[in-house]
């Protein structure tokens, strides 16, 4: 009986403002949520922040590595880039996951965020008006 080949994975270029940081993704993501939280408004200084997570290991700095200014706050880490600021990912999960800023993305991701977290602290003066769920706080979300 033949080996299948495992079926290629699509890889989705991403970027900061500036072009100095690029980097490429696997378009794997296990979820992909709009948070409202907190500390995803002051990051981005938006609304909320739509994000995609995904293993650490699928995503890779094509250039720039040097020019990536690490924002600690614990037990997770920003990813943005030194010229420009522009948020690229937190690193979470004890460095195991990545919550990629799906506004740097310059290739289309195949997910579509599937619901809004931490709607119990959004921002008062924005509203809500599409139907995807809504959660007050976070989500379990299951792994691969």
């Amino acid at each position: 009986m033949p080996v299948e080949e495992p079926a290629k994975i699509r890889k989705l270029a991403g970027s900061c403002q500036c072009g100095s940081v690029t980097y490429e993704v696997a378009d794997a993501f296990v979820f992909a949520v709009n948070c409202h939280c907190s500390l995803c408004r002051r990051a981005t200084g938006a609304a909320f922040k739509p994000l995609a997570g995904i293993e650490r290991d699928k995503l890779h700095i094509t250039n720039g590595a040097d020019k990536i200014q690490i924002f600690d706050a614990g037990s997770w880490h920003d990813e943005r880039c030194k010229a420009c600021g522009s948020f690229l990912f937190a690193v979470v999960r004890n460095g195991a996951f990545a919550h990629v800023a799906m506004g740097t993305l310059v290739d289309t991701p195949s997910i579509r965020p599937s619901a809004h977290v931490f709607v119990g602290s959004k921002a008062p003066w924005f509203d809500i008006t599409d139907d995807l769920p809504q959660y007050d706080e976070g989500i379990i979300v299951k792994e691969n």
